[in-house]
């Protein structure tokens, strides 16, 4: 337990060098309403479901696991609405956090098709640990101050962003979480030690048609936090027939990666990923996977001939 301990501890206090307080994805083309809430599709009447699941660096004891579930819907020409729901979990449970949100996007419409939207996110964030079954070096955690209460709060947080889009490209800037949290707080002598930075993303992708059954479709993500490098996700997707996709992706200095989804009908998508870890905690585990399922229902049934998501 005490090994174990360790590497969770270690894998906690190497997280802020990469950046990695909210959660990262390997697919986040197909998860962009977590990320902006200004994300729109312009598709009326078509309800985006969708859920990812993620666990990193697998093998290594304490190592984070991420579940998401995100809607989106247009419900005018102007207004597109969505919902979305971040489950974080690291150290098996020793640190766990839940994020709810609600999203609300106004699209302008531009000349040739293009259109911008401005969004806003409201919601609340839960925190909790639980240090129950620790083993430290000096004994008991309970005379370990920083380990003898477990942590339980909620704390209200906003996001906005922009998203510029047309048929065949999109642009978004947002940051999600526009206030600063303490996760643990001054409390018996003891200054927090876990704070949540505001994160800035800066997405983009374009879709370049090769021919009637083939598209190539690059797409990158940008991600700033205070006092950080910056992360750079770069990805490249080959799309079949609008149904068999492949690709890789690279993220700076971390990883590499690989991409297949396939669409099983016109309104069900599943993808998967692979992550092989190219930084020093590439010793300590062996590699991430990442799994979505995205359901894109027409409610008025009108039909329509692509994806809302990433085109």
């Amino acid at each position: 337990m005490r090994k174990a301990l360790q590497r969770i501890v270690f894998l906690l206090s190497a997280m802020p060098l990469l950046a990695q307080q909210d959660p990262e994805y390997t697919h986040y083309m197909y998860n962009m309403n977590v990320v902006n809430p200004a994300y729109a599709t312009g598709t009326e009447a078509v309800l985006n479901v969708g859920s990812l699941y993620r666990t990193q660096w697998v093998g290594a004891v304490g190592a984070p696991k991420t579940v998401t579930f995100f809607s989106h819907i247009p419900v005018n020409r102007r207004i597109e609405l969505g919902l979305s729901l971040i489950s974080d979990d690291i150290g098996d449970g020793a640190k766990k956090e839940n994020n709810f949100y609600a999203d609300f996007a106004y699209v302008i419409s531009l000349k040739g098709r293009r259109k911008l939207a401005f969004g806003v996110k409201a919601g609340f964030t839960s925190f909790q640990t639980n240090f129950n079954g620790f083993r430290l070096e000096s004994g008991n955690p309970s005379t370990d101050l920083a380990f003898a209460q477990d942590i339980n709060f909620f704390k209200p947080n906003i996001g906005t962003g922009v998203y510029y889009f047309a048929n065949n490209y999109y642009l978004g800037l947002s940051v999600p979480n526009l206030l600063s949290t303490d996760h643990i707080e001054e409390r018996n002598g003891i200054h927090a030690i876990g704070s949540e930075k505001i994160h800035t993303f800066l997405t983009g992708g374009y879709v370049f048609a090769l021919g009637s059954d083939l598209k190539f479709k690059p797409a990158f993500m940008a991600r700033y936090v205070d006092g950080m490098p910056v992360s750079t996700d770069i990805s490249a997707n080959f799309l079949f027939r609008h149904r068999f996709e492949l690709g890789a992706a690279y993220r700076l200095g971390d990883a590499i990666s690989g991409l297949m989804s396939i669409g099983v009908t016109p309104g069900i998508r599943v993808g998967y990923a692979y992550d092989y870890t190219l930084s020093n905690l590439g010793q300590f585990n062996s590699g991430t996977h990442e799994l979505f399922i995205l359901f894109d229902l027409d409610l008025l049934g009108k039909g329509y001939d692509k994806s809302p998501r990433f085109f």
